[in-house]
């Protein structure tokens, strides 16, 4: 762990010689990506600092204690070095969780994709639940969150659902929310009061700013069409309704919630670069498969993640075995214990690896 720390010195050294380079500037990403990494080794170092003067000190104690010839002395000199002992332990342990690089796309707006699965209308409706639960959560953390795209159904549910959600740490808190979330409850659709099983899905997508994805213009195809749905003012006597399709990759969006045929083009634009970015990051993720074993789900949005049982008021998720009794709170946008836990699950495991 030292030798690496050493050497995360020497990289500290260098960076703050880059930093002071005006010409890093004029290039934005490498700017933003040096600054990133300044910041977490900023924040190693501090740590680092103060692990070695703990470590002074101890040596320092030690000497003092074999060498006074006044026992009141040496006796106060061991009780200074068992609390020494204690900050030495509590620094390291703290060191090593530094060690591990902060995800860059932790910092990143989202797309949010809810859809209603397995159970018919109630999955509609519990996917509407989730959207307004996520929305809530958003709403207490100071997030903006827009509205992509809806399929509502009569009941005031949703087949599916499209939001952008953007604020400081969005991806970092909500990445875990890939999956399948499992309902078990009496639906408004039973008249008959049994319980049911329904399921709606949630996929959680790192945005992708422009300059991390470059879109060639003869890899688009661009349709208009008259916008579907139950219509409205200009929603259906226009051409308004875009549908862009990736070439290469065959990927479709389709856009036609906004009255303007230049808006849904911009947001089926955002929406086509995040799944493009999204197909880079799991070509990276699967060249790199033995070491995701470490982390919390696989982020696929076919694993059953949670189990969400209103008669007995219980939420469990399954990748960490997490149960609160508490998930009325919950639905109404009360994530903060249940999002903390899983972050601190998954840089548990990174840990383990990492000392592994």
């Amino acid at each position: 762990m030292r030798d690496r720390l050493d050497r995360l010195a020497l990289r500290f050294k260098e960076l703050d010689t880059e930093i002071q380079n005006p010409d890093l500037i004029r290039d934005a990403k490498k700017y933003k990506d040096t600054m990133r990494e300044h910041a977490y080794l900023s924040e190693l170092m501090e740590e680092y600092g103060r692990f070695t003067n703990i470590e002074r000190s101890i040596e320092e104690t030690k000497a003092l204690i074999t060498d006074a010839d006044d026992h009141e002395m040496r006796e106060l000199a061991r009780n200074e070095l068992a609390d020494l002992e204690s900050s030495f332990e509590e620094s390291e342990q703290k060191l090593k969780v530094l060690l591990i690089p902060p995800d860059p796309l932790e910092e990143k707006n989202i797309i949010m994709e809810i859809r209603g699965g397995t159970g018919g209308e109630e999955a509609a409706l519990f996917a509407a639940d989730l959207f307004r639960m996520y929305t809530r959560f958003a709403e207490s953390r100071g997030w903006k969150y827009e509205i992509m795209s809806a399929n509502e159904t009569a009941l005031g549910g949703y087949k599916e659902i499209t939001l952008s959600i953007s604020g400081k740490y969005v991806y970092g808190s909500l990445r875990y929310e890939s999956g399948v979330h499992r309902v078990q409850r009496v639906p408004e659709t039973e008249a008959s009061g049994r319980i049911q099983t329904s399921a709606a899905t949630v996929a959680v997508l790192p945005e992708a700013e422009e300059t991390e994805i470059d879109i060639r213009p003869q890899d688009l195809r661009i349709d208009v069409m008259r916008a579907g749905g139950p219509g409205g003012q200009c929603v259906n006597t226009t051409d308004s309704a875009v549908r862009l399709t990736h070439i290469p990759t065959g990927i479709v969006v389709i856009q036609q919630d906004e009255k303007s045929q230049i808006k849904n083009k911009a947001k089926a634009m955002r929406v086509l670069r995040t799944r493009l970015f999204e197909l880079e990051e799991n070509k990276k993720n699967s060249e790199r498969a033995a070491n995701r074993k470490h982390q919390v789900g696989s982020g696929d949005r076919s694993e059953r993640i949670r189990t969400y049982n209103f008669p007995q008021n219980r939420l469990t998720d399954h990748r960490i075995n997490l149960t609160l009794y508490k998930l009325d709170l919950v639905m109404q946008g009360d994530l903060d214990e249940l999002i903390d836990a899983l972050c601190i699950a998954s840089r548990e495991e990174q840990l383990k690896a990492e000392l592994a």
